[in-house]
């Protein structure tokens, strides 16, 4: 499976983008997804995942409640619609798929996407 994310850019805070990941060779509704975000100089850091289905989902502490994930399966895509932007939300943000449950840990993802920049202004 391949995966492409898009829909990164540059955005004052308060603002608010979506990401999108779509997959090919393969199909996308069989793996649960992930959006994780990498600073310059940091870790990457779990944000946001959803299984399968779609009818579950789970957030880092520091995007609840303003972000939310959401898949298309038919459309083979994961979306992440960003909201309230912070300048600490400034890093690449890397969609990824796995067959497990455990969906903050990068450890377990088997397939990832190119990173998307997205940067907030103060």
């Amino acid at each position: 499976v391949q995966l492409q994310a898009s829909g990164g850019g540059l955005v004052q805070a308060g603002g608010s983008l979506r990401l999108s990941c779509t997959a090919s060779g393969g199909t996308f509704s069989r793996y649960n997804a992930g959006w994780f975000r990498q600073a310059p100089g940091k870790e990457r850091a779990f944000v946001a995942g959803i299984i399968k289905s779609g009818i579950s989902t789970v957030y880092s502490d520091s995007v609840k409640g303003r972000f939310t994930v959401s898949r298309d399966n038919a459309k083979d895509t994961v979306y992440l619609q960003m909201n309230s932007l912070k300048p600490d939300d400034t890093a690449a943000y890397y969609c990824a798929a796995t067959g497990q449950f455990d969906l903050s840990r990068p450890a377990v993802y088997d397939y990832w996407g190119q990173g998307t920049q997205v940067t907030v202004s103060s």
